[in-house]
């Protein structure tokens, strides 16, 4: 019987004698495992980022929607039914008082906005004076609006990074005034680099928004509980407060954990059915491969009974050519995990991509499974040549 490291140095040079060929086999695996670890990691990814954007508001948070959420059921469902308005707000502060420390309703909705000749479309988050505290809001200079300028209809505004940038470059905004749907706002704050979604917004007071835009209900209502093991007694308050004035079907009271977990299984789902669908790359991949290995036992018929005659078993045939299909598919899924790996950290310029320790030995695991599934064929056709035959074979 011949060693083991001489049939992988006979396999290693039989592939290296046809370089065009074994890479072009290997491509199949390269863009199959690519596809995998790239896509798996930006799904994580996008799971980190959800997941820092609930945690930056943090476990206490509890949020009033309009209509009856069903995280099983299609979210357009709920449209259409907003009956929240401001008196919800107080009743939801007199009914819930002992469970809550903060509450703010939110009027959200998109307005160009102007600063002499510079346009910019952006999110209006219109809230009162807690909302800074609710949100975690991080002012770099100039202060959030007060109670008093929410009573009296304010025009005033705190403004994100992004929009300091697309109207103000270097210019400092404190002071200055931008309009919104032809109306002027005072600048009085801008804030600190939060995240994708809230760095592009302008927060104004809610009763200014309501007068000026001509707005009746409310987006939404956000609580902040005393503290996060209170967060389910708060949630029923909310609820015995509000159905004092609304249905059942009416509204929703969730935490903002609720949120997160159910946005977190979906993408879940997401990222395993987006990963098996790049898996199927590799098979293609692999029948490729299976494709060019029978091709090489017939080139190398000759070979294969001159081997045979010399002392050559059938298992040392079959385990050269399962080998050399080894090799190609490891060879490949290398590559690819290389690849993939980069491709990741050019995604972390736009989302928090990462790949997980357990792609990267599913991915290179199916390439050698995927070499030896088959290869295995292609090994065994070779290892039954007989050798008489074979040497006659021109």
């Amino acid at each position: 019987m011949i060693r083991i490291s001489e049939i992988y140095k006979t396999a290693n040079q039989a592939l290296l004698l046809h370089k065009g060929r074994t890479v072009l086999t290997m491509l199949g695996v390269i863009i199959g495992v690519f596809a995998v670890v790239s896509l798996v990691s930006m799904g994580t990814g996008v799971q980190n980022y959800v997941t820092d954007q609930f945690e930056s508001l943090g476990a206490n948070l509890v949020i009033v929607a309009p209509g009856k959420i069903d995280f099983n059921q299609d979210p357009a469902n709920s449209f259409g039914n907003n009956r929240l308005k401001e008196k919800h707000v107080d009743m939801v502060k007199t009914y819930a008082a002992d469970y809550i420390t903060k509450v703010t309703p939110s009027v959200r909705f998109g307005s160009t906005a102007t600063y002499k000749t510079k346009n910019y479309y952006t999110s209006i988050i219109s809230v009162n004076a807690d909302a800074k505290d609710i949100f975690n809001i991080i002012l770099l200079e100039g202060r959030f609006f007060t109670d008093t300028e929410v009573t009296s209809k304010s025009h005033v505004a705190v403004i994100s990074p992004i929009v300091k940038d697309e109207l103000f470059k270097n210019t400092n905004p404190i002071g200055k005034k931008i309009k919104l749907n032809d109306k002027q706002f005072e600048v009085i704050g801008y804030t600190d680099k939060k995240s994708q979604e809230f760095d592009t917004v302008i927060y104004i007071p809610y009763t200014s928004a309501m007068q000026e835009f001509n707005i009746e209900n409310i987006s939404s209502i956000a609580i902040q509980s005393n503290n996060a093991e209170d967060v389910d007694m708060t949630i029923k308050q909310v609820k015995y407060a509000l159905l004092r004035d609304l249905k059942e079907d009416q509204f929703s009271v969730i935490s903002a954990e609720d949120i997160l977990n159910s946005i977190n299984s979906i993408l879940k789902i997401l990222t395993i059915a987006i990963g098996a669908i790049a898996g199927i790359s590799l098979l293609v991949g692999g029948i490729g491969i299976m494709n060019i290995m029978l091709v090489s036992v017939t080139e190398r018929t000759r070979e294969i009974g001159l081997r045979k005659a010399l002392g050559a078993t059938p298992k040392d045939i079959a385990t050269q050519f399962l080998i050399e299909s080894v090799l190609i598919s490891v060879g490949g899924g290398v590559f690819g995990l290389i690849l993939g790996w980069g491709a990741s950290i050019l995604a972390r310029s736009f989302i928090r991509a990462e790949v997980p320790l357990w792609t990267v030995f599913l991915a290179f695991g199916f390439s050698v499974g995927v070499g030896m599934l088959f290869g295995t064929y292609p090994a065994i056709s070779a290892s039954k040549k007989d050798p008489i035959e074979a040497l006659r074979y021109e």
